[in-house]
């Protein structure tokens, strides 16, 4: 058995002042704003994992149980030997756990963190120890052009894209529109048989979703106001989570969650020369996810450029895992 070394690569660098900038602009917006990416600091990144784990949170165990249960018709549709790309692989453990059925001719995990994907695959490649890995540090969301010799490898194979989780539901409509264009081109340029999984979340009661994001531990609750602490470091702010009170709603009309910080009195934020006051109950919006209909979603697919879509829900259709080609 040939044993292989991860390789990896970086497409592009967070510049802090480009950080700074963005969330200087989301603070001072009318109606103040972050993005859910600041999330994700080490212990942000430790209190989703525990999340995931929640009565309440039933998207990971809902996804799990459709791929426990439709399994041997989702590995039907994976083609042999294909070029993974593996979209905010994050653990990827949910890829490595697919690795038995359908073995990928080669792994490419991509997240904005590299170096959380450096240790990951490292770790990864003792378990498969001939399957070639590759780690991308890349901000997908905005792009998938990867580097030019990689780039070639993959179109030598079918392309399996996966992303799973209902991590989609972070974009806007628009956003997730430009983001399957993008998928559904790079799917276009593998052999036969490429094509994209993906895990959404669906439109049901509102007590579900709203308890999804608002549990009775409240982890969701500290995993939101985490991300005070990390602007805190990354601008210079001042934040106290003290003042803040997690807050999540179900917006029937955009049809999706929105999560906010809302102040608990009037409190002023100040970094380096620059302050903004918040009054009492005004709030900071730091999260939209999305949720979808079968029919909406299927339509979508197909507009981004994907000719043909199938599914798999859960028994209460509160989950679907889409295979588009």
């Amino acid at each position: 058995m040939t044993q292989q070394t991860p390789s990896f690569h970086l497409t592009f660098n967070l510049d802090p002042r480009v950080v700074a900038a963005e969330l200087e602009k989301g603070l001072t917006a009318t109606h103040a704003h972050c993005s859910p990416k600041y999330f994700y600091n080490a212990l942000g990144s430790t209190l989703f994992e525990a999340i995931t784990h929640l009565p309440e949170y039933y998207p990971t165990r809902t996804e799990a149980s459709i791929f426990a249960e439709h399994g041997s018709e989702i590995h039907q549709c994976i083609p042999q030997q294909a070029a993974w790309l593996d979209l905010g692989a994050g653990s990827c453990q949910k890829a490595a756990s697919l690795f038995s059925g359908t073995a990928p001719g080669v792994y490419v995990a991509v997240d904005i963190s590299l170096d959380y994907l450096t240790d990951t695959l490292i770790n990864l490649q003792r378990s498969h120890p001939s399957v070639k890995m590759v780690g991308v540090g890349m901000d997908f969301s905005a792009s998938l052009n990867f580097p030019a010799a990689l780039a070639t490898q993959l179109t030598q194979h079918p392309i399996f894209a996966f992303y799973p989780g209902s991590s989609l539901g972070n974009f806007t409509p628009t956003e997730s529109l430009g983001f399957l264009n993008r998928v559904a081109s790079v799917c276009q340029q593998g052999q036969a048989g490429s094509g994209l999984l993906i895990g959404i979340d669906l439109v049901k009661s509102v007590e579900i979703l709203e308890r999804a994001y608002d549990d009775d531990l409240g982890v969701t609750a500290a995993f939101n106001l985490n991300v005070l602490r990390h602007i805190n470091t990354l601008l210079g702010t001042d934040f106290d989570v003290c003042d803040w009170q997690h807050k999540a709603l179900f917006n029937v009309a955009e049809s999706r969650i929105e999560m906010h910080l809302v102040a608990r009195r009037a409190v002023t934020i100040s970094w380096g020369e620059r302050s903004r006051t918040f009054r009492a109950g005004e709030a900071i919006h730091t999260e939209n996810s999305y949720k979808w209909t079968i029919p909406n979603f299927t339509a979508l697919l197909k507009k981004a450029g994907f000719a043909h879509t199938q599914y798999w829900t859960d028994p209460q259709a509160q989950y679907a895992l889409f295979w588009a080609y």
